[in-house]
């Protein structure tokens, strides 16, 4: 198997070839019906339901993608996070009041205790108080606009009763003024086709965070290449011998306490959490 190609086939006999340029020195650029490739990234210029798929691949695979998660009212012990059951996602108030100017270290300790307890990056129960109303997010596949398809889209694309997001830190970042960096490790399965199951790799989020105190903007970085996660998730014989390995555990570590703070704008955090779910 050639490492720079991958043939996708599905039950169709449809056949798509992907190229996965690997070397960052190589660079060519291909147009045909809206696709381009330039120095190995696919940019599929395609938007269904306000996301944009940057990699092509992804656009491929989005097609097989069930149009419901798995375990949607399950009704099982993980229904109290939200794990198991996406009807928390209507009950979240995307309009409920935001915070505003808390202290950057102090954001990084309530962003750590809610994403260990809530794991929104793959369940997407997440909590609108901070977030701007302006927030972009984007991935090396995927760009869409607001919080609210964020947290519908990372709920249907992944598996909630296998999939996990373990938080190692979140913590300021010293390099880049204004951010937030939060590492984690992904794993579990992902819903496209019957189900690919993804190795589990290191993930790092940027939270970039404005001058009100509100997340903008996040980005997510991967420590293993797109066509290792592909590679890996479609032909799994191949980890560990064309592939990496997968990432280690998470080591074990004290559960963060949520700090108990009021923004300047006199909304109280402890009342605000309360109101969300009513």
């Amino acid at each position: 198997i050639h490492s720079n190609m991958v043939q996708l086939i599905s039950h169709k006999s449809i056949v798509v070839t992907v190229a996965l340029l690997t070397s960052p020195s190589s660079s060519f650029t291909v147009r045909s019906n809206d696709w381009s490739f330039n120095r190995g990234v696919a940019v599929f210029a395609e938007r269904q339901g306000g996301m944009e798929y940057k990699n092509a691949a992804t656009s491929i695979l989005s097609n097989f993608m069930g149009k419901e998660s798995k375990g949607q009212g399950d009704g099982d012990a993980n229904d109290s996070m939200g794990m198991n059951d996406s009807s928390f996602l209507s009950k979240i108030d995307f309009t409920a009041p935001k915070i505003s100017n808390v202290p950057l270290e102090t954001l990084a300790s309530m962003l750590d205790a809610e994403l260990y307890e809530r794991e929104w990056f793959v369940t997407g129960n997440v909590n609108p108080i901070y977030f701007s109303d302006e927030f972009e997010f984007q991935d090396p596949d995927v760009k869409l606009s607001g919080i609210e398809e964020y947290a519908k889209g990372v709920n249907k694309l992944f598996d909630q009763e296998t999939s996990r997001a373990e938080i190692i830190s979140t913590v300021v970042n010293e390099n880049t003024p204004n951010t937030i960096t939060v590492t984690w490790r992904l794993s579990g399965k992902v819903n496209i086709g019957p189900g690919l199951t993804i190795k589990p790799y290191i993930c790092y989020t940027d939270f970039k965070v404005d001058s009100d105190g509100l997340i903008v903007f996040q980005e997510d970085r991967f420590d293993i290449e797109q066509w290792d996660i592909l590679l890996s998730a479609l032909f799994p014989f191949l980890i560990g011998k064309v592939t990496s390995q997968p990432a280690p555990p998470v080591p074990p570590r004290e559960v963060p306490i949520m700090p108990k703070v009021s923004s300047n704008g006199g909304f109280n955090f402890e009342f605000g959490i309360g109101q969300l779910f009513k």
